[in-house]
């Protein structure tokens, strides 16, 4: 699959690149990241063709967002997709206030707040940061606590924004399908950004979520598939599944897969990748890549060759759902 295909963030008219950067990595998850190899990762990302590219004030707590300006700021500003988030605002802060998996360093801390008022601040600062004036769209950012301060606050607010032009499409990015069915059902979204929820391992946005998408035309973006690294790395000591250290079933399901991938010539990352993008909802798959070597592998990965044989191999095995769309071979 060529990872400069572009598909229709559902109704809103913005079209996405297949395969997209992710800020998370940028922005220094789990491990430190600078600005040099930051900007190096975005720059890397253009230069394969890839066109849409996603960050928030809470990746790197605002480093994220200052590296991917520095690169995308000096680029023909209508061939690309830029989205942003709001609802975890920044205030100043240290690292002691932080969660762990954030390596930055920077200088602020992250707080929930949907109201209008912290929406417009937000966007106001994101620009500050990015030195680009045009967000293409804005997602509320985790909102699964906080679902009817969002439908409240930031929903209108979004709406309004919209309306008069300054954004192209807005959305929620969360990392659990009920919260987002709730949203679609309350709010006037033009799609979801949803994180580990249709991958290799799992496919829950799959029963109730994507049926409701699929309906109204709403856009699917996939984030996390490689959820949190196993499926990226393989089933090796000490891989990450959902944030944390992969347990023992999870372990033992990945090395099932890897042993079908390895029966038929198949990279495990070039499967999680091109994956959710058999299903007709889904636009476009992140990845929170950290280095410019590692967008680079996750483009030749999506690019990768890959027999229907695989995918029936998979679904005998039982470790992927019979109804599932897969990719078929070209």
């Amino acid at each position: 699959m060529d990872p400069r295909a572009r598909r229709p963030f559902g109704r809103s008219g913005v079209e996405l690149s297949v395969l997209g950067l992710g800020g998370t990595g940028v922005g220094g998850i789990f491990t430190r990241n600078d600005d040099a190899t930051g900007q190096a990762t975005v720059q890397r990302a253009w230069d394969l063709g890839i066109r849409y590219f996603d960050t928030a004030p809470y990746y790197g707590h605002g480093a994220s967002e200052r590296r991917y300006g520095a690169v995308l700021r000096d680029k023909p500003r209508d061939e690309f997709v830029l989205s942003t988030k709001v609802g975890r605002m920044l205030v100043p802060g240290d690292d002691s206030a932080k969660p762990a998996h954030w390596q930055d360093g920077e200088p602020w801390r992250a707080v929930f707040d949907y109201s209008p008022e912290a929406v417009r601040r937000s966007l106001a600062m994101s620009r500050e940061r990015l030195g680009i004036e045009r967000l293409d769209i804005v997602y509320v950012h985790d909102a699964h606590d906080h679902v009817a301060d969002a439908l409240a606050g930031a929903e209108p607010e979004l709406r309004r924004i919209r309306g008069a032009g300054e954004v192209r499409a807005f959305g929620a990015g969360i990392n659990w399908v009920a919260p987002c069915v709730e949203l679609a059902r309350g709010g006037d979204f033009d799609g979801f950004l949803i994180a580990g929820r249709y991958t290799l391992l799992d496919q829950s946005a799959a029963d109730e979520l994507f049926p409701i998408c699929a309906q109204r035309n709403l856009g699917i973006v996939i984030g996390g598939p490689f959820n949190s690294g196993i499926l990226a790395t393989g089933a090796v000591p000490g891989a990450y599944f959902q944030y944390q250290p992969a347990g023992d079933e999870v372990m033992a399901r990945v090395r099932r897969m890897q042993a079908i991938c390895d029966a038929h010539g198949v990279p495990l990352p070039a499967a999680a990748l091109q994956f959710p993008l058999a299903h007709p909802v889904v636009s476009s798959v992140l990845v929170g890549a950290r280095s410019a070597q590692e967008i680079a592998d996750n483009a030749r990965y999506m690019a990768h060759p890959i027999p229907d044989a695989f995918w029936d191999a998979l679904k005998s095995a039982g470790l992927l759902p019979a109804a599932l769309p897969v990719p078929v071979a070209a």
